[in-house]
């Protein structure tokens, strides 16, 4: 029982012997602006105001052999697709990137490390407006990683190269930045100004099978435009928003963001979303036009998404393309049986701008949960990149297979195993191997999460993985 709670209580309790505290009761409960407001969670109060109070703390660190070999290749991603290209040894290993998720390069005796440590705080002030809810947004954010390859504290070059065993890779907001500030009021249509996420939907795309697609992985799970240098759709950052629910599931949105970029040219984005949410659908229309503060649109974009839950049967389909000619499609589908769930994901991707060609993959996984906390998966994909590659053979498909075992040992405990197999077809690759791992997941409430896994591969790399975090509201 908190404070609040064990004062009101208390002063009720007087309320029924003496008529005056029975009538000074209202009076008492109506200080406090965030019960009026509907608003929960860590709060503090004023006479006005309500300040919310969010976060979270989370921490990673990876340790074993597993991040490049001497005189690799270089990988660059434009729109999915995979480019390589050999270093002085002729050699086309392993990309460091690209499928980076089916793709492990084999140990060469020198360790790599990840440390990364991610924390955020929000205060959100609401009061209410004859307009509705009026709130003032304030978002610190730290973000500090480092990555060391190959036992080498350097520089990672603009390609991400790894060159005779010295690079090193990492992200870092140089401290605490403000990762948001703004302002916004209303209820069913709210306004917003400032520096804040975008309203992009980009939804509604994530396959169903557990391994998911390859090119989805490269776009942050899903379908996008090509992220090309030539493509200056922009998202977020200084924005002017403003969104309205127009009822029955049916909300549209619209607005400026990217408008404090320093790049003249890629200065500005219009964006417009019309979605729909209700009865097991969902759906989505994104419209965006890029670098609008010259006078001139750079680059249009757009993104649709479609989701439906239809009783045992869950289907998801999207597309994404913009004005260079890219196109970014997706299509997935899952059915429940009883113990069983079955599910497969198709994708594909077609960019102009690096060679003629379509890319297409395909994944599928079958799920059977054997007893109630004992579920086995069994999963594959693959993936045909068609755009011409440096390398001799012209094309790259890439592969993965994977069989996990899920055990609920307690109820905040939970061990997962895997055995699998990847490889992609790159001459003089070893890109080929089997690997096996496992988890233990670590959940014991109050909103702390951890667990503790590692992979050993069949190439002779191995890695060990810590990760520990703790949200609050």
């Amino acid at each position: 029982m908190n404070i609040k709670s064990l004062l009101l209580g208390s002063v009720a309790a007087a309320g029924l012997s003496t008529g005056a505290f029975a009538a000074d009761l209202g009076v008492l409960t109506s200080l406090d602006v965030c019960d009026s407001l509907g608003l929960s969670g860590l709060t503090i109060s004023s006479d006005t105001n309500c300040l919310q109070i969010t976060g979270e703390v989370k921490y990673a660190f990876t340790w074993g052999d597993y991040k490049g070999a001497s005189k690799s290749s270089v990988v660059q991603i434009q729109g999915g697709d995979v480019t390589l290209v050999n270093t002085e040894d002729g050699d086309a290993t392993v990309p460091v990137d690209g499928f980076d998720s089916a793709a492990v390069v084999p140990a060469d005796a020198n360790l790599d490390w990840e440390s990364r440590v991610d924390s955020w705080i929000k205060f959100v002030a609401t009061a209410n407006s004859d307009f509705g809810p009026a709130k003032a947004v304030l978002k610190l954010k730290d973000v500090k990683q480092t990555v060391i390859i190959n036992e080498y504290a350097g520089d990672l070059n603009t390609l991400g190269t790894i060159a005779d065993d010295t690079a090193v890779g990492g992200s870092d907001t140089g401290g605490v930045i403000m990762d948001e500030a703004y302002v916004s009021i209303g209820d069913s249509t709210v306004i917003m100004a400032g520096k804040k996420g975008t309203i992009m939907n980009m939804g509604d795309d994530v396959p169903l099978n557990f391994l998911g697609l390859f090119n989805s992985e490269e776009v942050d799970t899903g379908v996008k435009w090509s992220n090309g240098a030539n493509s200056f759709l922009g998202d977020g950052g200084h924005v002017i928003q403003i969104t309205s629910d127009l009822g029955n599931g049916v909300s549209v949105s619209a607005g400026l963001e990217n408008l404090g970029d320093t790049t003249v040219a890629e200065a500005g984005t219009a964006v417009g979303v019309l979605a729909y949410a209700g009865d097991g659908l969902a759906a989505h229309v994104t419209v965006v036009a890029g670098g609008i503060l010259d006078g001139t649109v750079e680059n249009y974009g757009i993104h649709a998404g479609f989701s439906g839950t239809f009783d045992i049967v869950k289907v998801v389909a999207a597309i994404a393309a913009d004005d260079t000619g890219y196109w970014n499609a997706l299509a997935s589908a899952s059915a429940t049986f009883d113990m069983f769930t079955l599910a497969i994901s198709g994708e594909a991707a077609n960019d102009t701008g690096l060679a003629a060609g379509t890319d297409y993959g395909f994944g599928a996984s079958a799920s059977a949960a054997v007893t109630d906390g004992v579920t086995i998966k069994l999963g594959g994909r693959w993936y045909h990149d068609d755009s011409g590659l440096t390398d001799p053979s012209g094309v790259v498909d890439a592969w993965q297979v994977e069989g996990q075992v899920v055990a609920s040992v307690t109820e905040t405990v939970t061990l997962t195993g895997k055995v699998g197999a990847y490889g992609n077809d790159v001459p003089a690759s070893e890109a080929n191997t089997l690997y096996g791992g496992a988890e233990v997941a670590w959940a014991p409430g109050g909103g702390f999460t951890s667990s503790l896994g590692g992979t050993v591969y069949g190439n002779g790399a191995y890695k060990a993985t810590f990760k520990a975090a703790k949200t609050f509201e």
